[in-house]
């Protein structure tokens, strides 16, 4: 059920600084994630685990559609350990029922953006091997999932209704005034494959037992990508999934036990909101309150009926928040906690999201291979300014020289490296991949920082040109393989930039071939099919030639530079 943390000999400065009442060196919970929600949910059946614009779901009613979808997906589908079913679900009470009983049938959960363009998808689902794909009937969703099995990449779909997840007067204005955005299952060129969720949750079917590994079987196939190549998918065991919950609970000083209340706006199938909205909450028996997607308004309606006191964010939700006259402080009054992740937070935004709300805003740091979370500032006091704060219970972390590899000092830049129970277990299918990845059994993150004197860590740059719009990785090689599909584009390079919205953005240089001319706006709708709509370049600047090095590869440096320049002399 437990272990021990690891235990090493370089210094640990903030284990002496630790919040009171939090310890460093603990005992980690490793029971997989489904039991521990199955556990909760017999505990206290008839409170409220989910809020859904209204709608709400009971601890019991969540565990007996988890159990009954489990035992269909094993009965109908033949899930068992080692099976990859693919979510493709914005938030609604659907996805954690589907993610929990995909867990509790053995199988393992490959999460995708219903934001993806269909090709991306279609590298994720093949490269999983996810024949089972989950998804909703929304028309704008529902017809990407359609396409996967067109083209071969998803055999069967279990189709979620959405109106069912909509309270009774909510979900009869829907089905009046909002029918056209459904698909069509019916007249669907693919409607062999499609088997209804609200069929298997009422079939009743009791699931078998599986016996779990929780070091060894894989929970979640979560993709992530590098500057160059495909998403590669990170291989997190239920041990990696369930010890950062604990870390995250332990850290959390009762902040995610009842009577608090969670705000789930960032996308479950993010990482981030995975754990910290879903997982934490959930286990330790607090409600969830959802929204299927930003919108601030929305928001300040659901703060205002819910009084929700602890709210993950990123960067981009706590800039809009802070920019609009529409909240005001009393709007904002119930929140207690919190928590921004996915970006770095900047001095403006943390200031101007200050003068608004009382509540501790605490930053963390995580990566996807890391489940997520690694760092984090005080969640019951105030953490020292453009910190991401301390290494979470049972995590180690060392600083480490690029190009010596020798293990630095306290205050001595170098690249970010993490030992821990959350750390994954490698990537799927790519032994070169996950060689890269670690020095010595260390996590490489690509950051470059350092920890102070007393235990609290910076961060000051990337090592990778990875770019983080709105809390979403946005890979240069994407926008650039793009671009190059067009006739007229000889090269390209692709920077990340300073947003004040998104944190960062991209902006895209180019080269055009001899005799062609195309305009910004021509070239941006060429790619409205190739790229997503955060991928898409804020900017795209013609060059008659791009900066490259001596070995004649195309070079950023001098492009970032200039860039900084331009914008500084205007």
């Amino acid at each position: 059920m437990a272990r021990s943390t690891t235990t090493a000999s370089h210094p640990r400065p903030w284990i002496a600084n630790y919040p009171d009442g939090v310890s460093w060196d603990v005992e980690l919970d490793l029971r997989p994630v489904h039991e521990q929600v199955l556990a909760a949910c017999a505990k206290n059946p008839f409170a409220t685990a989910l809020d859904f614009l209204g709608g709400t779901t009971s601890f019991g009613d969540l565990a007996e559609k988890i159990i009954a979808l489990a035992g269909a997906l094993q009965r109908q589908f033949g899930v068992t350990k080692g099976t990859r079913v693919a979510l493709m679900l914005p938030n609604t009470p659907f996805y954690p029922i589907a993610y929990y009983a995909v867990l509790r049938a053995g199988g393992t959960v490959v999460n995708c953006n219903p934001l993806y363009t269909v090709h991306e998808l279609s590298h994720i689902t093949a490269s999983a091997g996810a024949d089972i794909m989950v998804t909703l009937d929304l028309q704008q969703i529902f017809e990407k999932a359609e396409k996967l099995v067109q083209a071969g990449h998803v055999k069967s779909l279990i189709v979620c209704h959405f109106p069912d997840a909509l309270p009774l007067v909510k979900k009869l204005l829907f089905s009046v005034a909002k029918r056209k955005d459904l698909a069509n299952l019916r007249k669907s060129p693919v409607a062999e494959h499609i088997t209804h969720f609200h069929d298997m949750v009422t079939r009743g079917d009791p699931p078998a037992a599986v016996v779990i590994d929780p070091d060894k079987d894989i929970a979640v196939q979560q993709y992530t990508g590098g500057t160059t190549g495909l998403p590669k998918g990170a291989l997190l065991t239920h041990a990696n999934i369930a010890a950062n919950m604990s870390q995250i609970d332990k850290w959390g000083d009762g902040v995610f036990y009842p009577p608090s209340k969670v705000v789930a706006v960032l996308p479950f199938f993010h990482i981030f909101a995975m754990t910290v909205c879903m997982n934490v909450p959930l286990c330790n028996g607090a409600q969830v309150v959802m929204l299927p997607r930003f919108e601030l308004k929305a928001l300040l309606n659901l703060l205002a009926r819910t009084r929700a006191n602890v709210m993950p964010a990123v960067p981009t939700l706590l800039n809009a928040i802070a920019r609009s006259d529409a909240a005001d402080p009393q709007q904002l009054a119930s929140l207690e906690v919190v928590i921004s992740g996915g970006a770095a937070l900047s001095n403006e935004i943390r200031a101007a999201f200050g003068a608004k709300s009382k509540a501790i805003l605490a930053e963390g740091y995580g990566l996807t291979e890391a489940s997520p979370v690694v760092c984090c500032a005080a969640l019951r006091k105030v953490s020292k300014p453009m910190s991401i704060g301390m290494p979470l219970p049972g995590t180690d972390l060392r600083f480490v020289n690029v190009e010596t590899s020798a293990v630095l000092g306290i205050g001595e830049d170098g690249e970010l490296q993490v030992k821990g129970a959350q750390v994954m277990a490698g990537y799927f299918d790519d032994e070169q991949a996950t060689s890269d990845a670690f020095m010595d059994g260390w996590l490489r993150t690509g950051d470059v920082g350092h920890v102070d004197e007393d235990g609290y860590v910076f961060i000051v740059d990337r090592l990778k040109d990875l770019i983080i719009c709105s809390g979403f990785n946005v890979y240069p090689r994407t926008i650039e393989e793009a671009l190059m599909a067009h006739a007229a584009v000889e090269e390209v390079t692709v920077i990340g930039v300073p947003d004040d919205y998104r944190g960062e953005a991209p902006i895209a240089f180019v080269k055009l071939q001899a005799g062609q001319t195309v305009t910004d706006s021509a070239l941006k709708t060429f790619l409205t099919e190739r790229l997503n709509k955060i991928e898409m370049p804020r900017e795209i600047i013609f060059k008659d030639a791009l900066p490259k090095t001596l070995i004649g590869k195309l070079s950023k440096k001098e492009l970032r530079e200039e860039y900084a320049q331009s914008k500084a002399s205007k």
